[in-house]
């Protein structure tokens, strides 16, 4: 694995911890309480981090979309792990674009878009384990 790739595994995997964090679980189960984990009920904290982890991972996938667009096989998991990350990505921009002060969407748009966003994370977990599961071990990366 080059370092790249984990610098992707890992901004990835923190992206999900803070956005699991901007919803109150941590605080609400108690995993706040635990030593070293207190920050994880601070949604500001969280807020932050979680803009600066996408600002990263915008980095490396711009940097890696050039080589994946010009990949000669595709299989139809490949294009519905595409369709996920571009889904997270859409709602992710209009997810900061509602949070701007200037901004006003109405609060169905926000929960369908907010709702979304969670939904293609979920989907492209789903995925992405069906995807390595099914791909022959020569083509695994």
């Amino acid at each position: 694995m080059n370092k790249l790739t984990l610098v992707f595994r890992l901004t990835v995997v923190a992206l999900l911890f803070t956005g699991f964090a901007q919803m109150p679980i941590f605080a609400r189960y108690y995993l706040a309480d635990v030593p070293g984990f207190a920050w994880t009920a601070d949604y500001y904290f969280n807020h932050v981090l979680h803009y600066v982890l996408a600002i990263v991972l915008l980095a490396i996938l711009g940097w890696r979309l050039p080589r994946i667009l010009r990949r000669k096989s595709w299989t139809a998991m490949d294009v519905i792990v595409g369709l996920c990350w571009a889904g997270i990505v859409l709602t992710g921009i209009i997810r900061v674009m509602k949070n701007q002060p200037e901004a006003y969407f109405s609060p169905t748009l926000v929960m369908w878009v907010d709702w979304s966003h969670l939904g293609f994370v979920m989907l492209l977990g789903a995925a992405s384990l069906i995807r390595s599961r099914a791909r022959p071990a020569s083509l695994k990366r």
